[in-house]
């Protein structure tokens, strides 16, 4: 059987054991958050399997600095946790061009894992966060477990939920995708089944085997490891039915204003108060960004979604550049000096003016000019 190694030291490990590429996220004293180098690694392995014949699936997953190298338990527990924040905080107050193409670069390696052509495996355990979920929810299986903490945290750094976070989380039922996206809740993997956000629970405890067996597997091509992953890997544990929205009397409502005053009127909902509560302490002005982004996003293409937020995360750093950036504040407060006090600018739901979430969306390219103008 075919079994060559592509690489085995850094922060992405990449192999082919029979004729499926296997993918490992080796980062995890940082929760295996991304960094440029590992965003180009991962691009580099899925172009050269996309177009590798002998390759008919690919998987991928983290490790964890919990278990003891070597062991299996190491190589799960932990899928990723986003970007890596402090050197989006470094690079923006260093005016640092490697910053622009991080994101540029992720998106486009977004853009390749929702279109991948072979089947892509993504075994999500532990914190599945940010630039993590750009990383699996294009894949064909989302694999979850007891374990699973999934979140699209942005808010709570002046940030708002990029990596395709548009599209995937506009797709959930009703307004589960606004309540998401502007609260950062973390969620489990019922909630994750129930949401569309993942399509199989595997018990932690049997991921190392079902690695080895997906590797051991002698598939013909690409159609026989298609129908391998429906019928051994989907079938017996598919989930079909998806949860009625618990989220639509409150965050269907039109501006941001509206659905804290609705949730906070509503003395006798202790998970109203507490939902309140939590948003009081995001970014005012990134609430409202990224409400009207779910919105736009959900008549959207991929494509369209993410070249939108190719914009909308230029002007995170470029509206107001360096230190006086939403999003630089944010991350100072929670990971620099870590005083969770950030100094949002406006410091009140209702002082942010349509004007300010507007400029946002003014794309600072010509259709032209877009640096993800070419993807389809």
């Amino acid at each position: 059987m075919n079994h060559y190694t592509l690489k085995t030291t850094g922060d992405v490990l990449t192999e082919v054991r029979g004729r499926v590429g296997m993918i490992t996220l080796n980062r995890p004293k940082a929760l295996n958050a991304l960094s440029l180098a590992m965003v180009r690694e991962l691009t580099s392995a899925l172009t050269a399997w996309r177009d590798d014949a002998s390759v008919v699936a690919v998987a991928i997953r983290g490790t964890n600095k919990v278990g003891r190298p070597g062991t299996p338990e190491a190589l799960f527990g932990g899928f990723c946790a986003g970007g890596d924040i402090r050197f989006f905080h470094e690079a923006a107050l260093a005016g640092n061009p490697e910053l622009d193409a991080f994101f540029t670069e992720e998106y486009r390696l977004n853009h390749l894992i929702h279109n991948f052509p072979k089947p892509y495996i993504a075994f999500m355990d532990g914190v599945v966060m940010g630039g993590g979920m750009g990383l699996s929810q294009g894949a064909k299986v989302r694999i979850v477990t007891e374990h699973t903490k999934m979140a699209m945290p942005e808010t709570n750094i002046g940030l708002f939920p990029d990596v395709g976070g548009g599209y995937f989380l506009s797709r959930c039922p009703g307004s589960t995708g606004e309540y998401l996206a502007l609260t950062g809740a973390v969620i489990g993997s019922e909630e994750a089944l129930s949401y569309g956000l993942a399509d199989v629970h595997v018990p932690a405890a049997g991921l190392a085997a079902l690695w080895q067996k997906l590797g051991d597997q002698e598939f013909a091509d690409v159609a026989a490891a298609e129908r391998w992953i429906a019928t051994d890997l989907i079938a017996p544990s598919a989930r079909t039915e998806r949860a009625e929205s618990r989220f639509d009397a409150y965050f269907s409502l039109t501006r941001v204003k509206h659905i804290v005053d609705a949730l906070e009127t509503a003395k006798e909902d202790e998970w109203a108060q507490k939902t309140a509560v939590v948003l009081r302490k995001r970014s005012p002005l990134m609430l409202h960004v990224t409400l009207e982004q779910i919105r736009r996003a959900r008549g959207m293409s991929l494509a369209d979604d993410l070249r939108m937020e190719r914009d909308m995360v230029h002007h995170c750093f470029h509206l107001r550049p360096g230190a006086a950036s939403e999003t630089v504040e944010g991350i100072r407060a929670l990971a620099v000096d870590k005083d969770y006090s950030p100094k949002w600018q406006p410091a009140k739901i209702d002082e942010v003016k349509p004007q300010m979430v507007q400029a946002f969306f003014n794309s600072p390219w010509t259709a032209a000019d877009h640096p993800l103008a070419d993807l389809g």
